[in-house]
């Protein structure tokens, strides 16, 4: 087959390779806190103003290459925080990077506010647009069918708080209860077959399939294949062709499980993580350190607190386990993407419009400035 010099140029650009770093640097703590460390396996904003607070943000790389994906849109009296997990490589999470808030955007154009329904266009959209360079390009690229990717959304406009999740990816609120204790509640399904309601569920959807679910490498997987039962992208578990036997219907979804919250005065903070993080932390636990620590540089602190329990899971010395080599850090954890966000600011409208993407320095404007006439 003779492909088209516009469909390769098209797929190359949509996927072009993450470019890896190196030298870990130990001293975390004394970095220089305004972008991010000596430690180019770490990315960090310490702190940054959004229009009613401030929020940390943070990303470190465990994986050969970085499958985390991540970003964050400052608006007036608005903001978007995406945390993209990709499994299978980077493409799909890199691709949702760059396309999931800017079809948001065009949703909330089209229905002039931003809601669950503009959400769940967005998702849609993105699905859609990957799918189709699945199909396109996947001559050129032929792991294109098994790469995928969660996918955390979470939209702060005015002062409601809209979530959308796809996989095992995960936000907590953090709320000041009776005596000053800072309690949590979960604002995401997980979407993952360890939990048994996700087996009865897929069970439920695929009543002629005794093996939707099962137990494979000590876990239960759909088809024995994969743990999440949500994703955008794992073509060849959504399109007949790609898997062998064939399937005769998709057995993973792209619909977002939806949340929305009016957030109060006593919401003091959001957090947004990828999985990497919450293997190793509890809700309360990551709350607390919140909670307790100063708020420049607590993204960060998070990863720390992560990789320790890592570390000591894996019965060896955090330093040790910091100068591994990625491929070798990836046996103690995951990609870790960590953005927390405090809600106690005012609420100012002369907030700078920003978008912020993990690893990458240059901090540009934000697409949110184009519909400020909406709220």
């Amino acid at each position: 087959m003779v492909v088209p010099s516009w469909l390769s140029s098209m797929v190359n650009s949509c996927l072009k390779p993450f470019k890896s770093h190196d030298n870990v640097s130990d001293d975390e703590d004394n970095a220089d806190p305004s972008t991010s460390t000596g430690n180019e396996l770490l990315w960090r904003r310490d702190i940054q103003r959004h229009a009613c607070g401030e929020f940390s943000f943070a990303a470190c790389q465990a994986n050969r290459e970085m499958e985390d994906y991540s970003q964050v849109e400052i608006g007036s009296n608005a903001l978007f925080v995406g945390v993209y997990d990709g499994h299978g490589g980077h493409d799909c999470s890199r691709f949702i990077k760059t396309r999931l808030f800017n079809n948001l955007i065009a949703a909330a154009r089209n229905k002039e506010t931003i809601d669950e329904d503009t959400l769940r266009e967005a998702f849609a959209t993105t699905e859609n647009d990957f799918m189709l360079v699945v199909e396109r390009g996947y001559q050129l690229q032929a792991k294109l069918p098994t790469v995928g990717s969660c996918c955390l959304v979470g939209v702060i406009w005015g002062r409601v708080l809209y979530i959308a999740n796809l996989g095992d990816s995960r936000a907590i609120v953090g709320t000041l209860g009776r005596y000053r204790k800072i309690t949590t509640e979960q604002l995401t399904t997980e979407h993952n077959c360890i939990r048994e309601e996700i087996r009865e569920e897929l069970k439920a959807l695929h009543p002629n399939d005794p093996d939707i679910v099962e137990v494979r490498r000590g876990a239960w997987r759909v088809k024995g294949i994969i743990q999440v039962s949500r994703t955008i992208g794992d073509a060849y578990l959504k399109i007949p062709g790609h898997l062998k036997p064939p399937l005769t219907e998709p057995v993973l979804s792209a619909e977002p499980t939806l949340n929305t919250r009016i957030l109060t005065s006593d919401d003091k903070f959001l957090i947004f993580a990828s999985d990497g993080l919450w293997e190793h932390l509890t809700n309360q636990q990551a709350a607390e350190i919140v909670h307790l620590n100063p708020r420049r540089g607590i993204a960060r602190r998070l990863i720390k607190a992560a990789v320790q329990a890592a570390a000591n899971r894996g019965r060896i010395e955090y330093t040790a386990l910091q100068n591994l080599p990625r491929e070798s850090r990836r046996v103690y954890h995951d990609d870790i993407t960590v953005v927390v966000v405090f809600l106690d600011g005012p609420s100012r409208g002369n907030v700078e419009h920003l978008s912020l993407r993990a690893f990458e320095e240059e901090a540009g404007p934000s697409n949110f400035q184009s519909i400020n006439d909406l709220m």
